[in-house]
């Protein structure tokens, strides 16, 4: 039998936890008590993201902590509506991340664009009629 995946907690590593952790509560997300100087939890409607120091996050991993560019992954973020998307676009920039491209009309049917936090992790902003959101709030693929 197969062991269940089941993505729970999301971390990005940082180089300022503190920095970072002020960005995401300009965001509406609400530190965790569980939260230290070291570490942040976030609970969001899917997993827990975690704000660490990308240095002790290497250390941790036991790989370099260097580097930079795209790294092959993107965080995304998925909206009910065209206009949710351009509005959260708008909440990110305001709090200090970047816009890497606007959203506009997807080659796949949807709407999105990306947006980068303050250490560059990539955002995608994004709603996509496609999927679904189900009775837990959780957004699934179509079968």
């Amino acid at each position: 039998m197969p062991i269940p995946l089941r993505l729970s907690l999301v971390t990005l590593g940082v180089a300022d936890v503190a920095r970072s952790t002020a960005f995401y509560e300009a965001l509406g997300l609400v530190a965790s008590s569980a939260s230290t100087e070291a570490v942040t939890f976030f609970n969001t409607e899917g997993p827990v993201l975690s704000i660490y120091g990308r240095e002790a996050l290497a250390a941790d991993a036991q790989v370099p902590a260097g580097g930079s560019g795209f790294s092959g992954v993107t965080l995304a973020w998925n909206l009910d509506s065209e206009a949710d998307v351009d509005k959260a676009t708008v909440r990110v920039v305001a709090a200090g991340g970047l816009m890497v491209k606007a959203p506009e009309k997807a080659f796949w049917g949807g709407y999105s664009g990306y947006v980068a936090d303050l250490d560059g992790h990539l955002w995608e902003l994004a709603h996509n009629p496609g999927f679904v959101v189900d009775a837990a709030g959780r957004l699934r693929a179509p079968d």
